[in-house]
């Protein structure tokens, strides 16, 4: 596996402690073999248009380094992170689940990390285990999976193979900036309408349209629904929470194109973050449905791992003011703790101000009409690909 290491130039120095585990500051920062801070922001100018205000090393890490000015203004040198991208090479590309609280049991990511940068983002913590930061690295070195399109042809013309409804986009997202250059997703999406199998997409970019081709036709075979995540309507706020993400305005029009070519298309309110956007609920239904959404879901915002001291960073940059009361919040409605991970409580949460939510949500799609109907895709158009065979004509000689 290739490590990332993060690098300052030959005149920068670098300071090492040990970083599995590293003991945390009160203030929800990170401490030094010695309890002093461990510094690990990263300027403003290096990070333009990225969620993430800093770049702690992986929690797998042995060690964590830290650049600091040793004296010869060397830090202002260091690059901007810029977006590369590597192949992953992976052999399979279907995931099987059976957490009893997701409605499907079977998943697709084209992508590792993600470039929309979304500071809240619960898949953050899973670039840990390629050994780099779930911080600035997750949004900046991303891994592509070109092969897809044929992994997934091999794995749905395999014995046995019986069709369920596959998601994508439940961890990063599918059509993320790189998508354009890539075009996984497309292929994937070929493979899936070419076979008549049924597919779920949640996404928050507008890059969506691109596809509307695809996705209009699937549609006619019930083959296919899109989910469209409006975290909010304020474009401020969506600038600095989801930096790369398409606009607000623009993912309602991508819900108005796709629902107007016959696409069943759902609004996820999703994550609800209190004191933030939760007093946006019925707003972004009323938009959604007036766009065309059929359906709507949320989801309560969720700080495993790392993801708790990325965001505590991020509140205190752009909204000083709040940190202690969201955070006050988000414990009232996890039992006191940051996150809680069980089984239906991690989606929705528990507590007085967490059963406020789920009613407002539920009075306004009544009162919207949203969630009358259930899309239900089909299995039965589902014909197992044809796997090449001509290397079989080998063993006729």
């Amino acid at each position: 596996m290739v490590n990332f290491a993060p690098m300052a130039r030959s005149n920068a120095a670098l300071r090492s402690s040990p970083a599995s585990p590293l003991p945390r500051a009160p203030a929800g920062g990170f401490l030094d073999d010695a309890g002093a801070p461990l510094d690990v922001a990263v300027g403003r100018e290096r990070r333009r248009g990225r969620g993430a205000s800093s770049n702690a090393s992986g929690r797998y890490e042995p060690i964590a380094r830290v650049a600091f000015d040793d004296g010869w203004s060397s830090l202002e040198e260091l690059p901007p992170f810029k977006t590369t991208v590597w192949v992953d090479s992976t052999r399979t590309i279907i995931n099987r689940n059976t957490s009893p609280d997701i409605a499907f049991d079977r998943s697709i990511n084209p992508y590792r990390g993600c470039e929309h940068g979304c500071i809240y983002c619960y898949a953050r913590p899973t670039h840990a285990y390629l050994g780099l930061s779930p911080g600035l690295d997750f949004e900046s070195k991303l891994l592509v999976k070109p092969e897809a399109a044929s992994l997934l042809e091999k794995e749905l013309a395999s014995p046995g193979y019986e069709p369920r409804v596959i998601a994508i986009g439940t961890n990063t997202d599918p059509y993320q900036p790189i998508e354009r250059k890539y075009q996984v997703m497309r292929r994937i999406l070929e493979v899936l309408d070419r076979a008549g199998h049924p597919v779920g997409i949640v996404t928050k970019s507008a890059l969506v349209l691109r596809d509307l081709d695809l996705l209009a036709r699937m549609a006619a075979r019930d083959l296919v629904k899109v989910a469209l995540s409006v975290t909010t309507l304020d474009s401020a706020l969506a600038r600095r929470m989801e930096p790369r993400a398409a606009t607000p305005v623009r993912r309602l029009e991508a819900i108005r194109r796709l629902s107007a070519a016959g696409v069943p298309t759902t609004v996820m309110v999703a994550p609800i973050i209190p004191s933030l956007n939760d007093m946006e609920i019925e707003r972004i239904l009323e938009a959604a449905r007036a766009a065309g959404a059929r359906e709507a879901g949320y989801v309560l915002l969720r700080l495993p791992l790392e993801v708790r001291d990325l965001f505590r960073e991020w509140l205190r940059e752009n909204y000083p003011d709040r940190v202690e009361h969201v955070f006050k919040l988000v414990r009232e409605m996890r039992g006191g703790k940051d996150y809680d991970s069980r089984w239906f409580e991690r989606q929705r949460g528990r507590g007085p101000y967490a059963y406020l939510i789920g009613r407002r949500f539920e009075l306004a799609c009544r009162k919207l009409g949203l969630n009358r109907m259930r899309t239900h895709l089909s299995t039965s158009h589902f014909r197992a690909p044809k796997v090449d065979t001509a290397q079989l004509h080998l063993f006729d000689r």
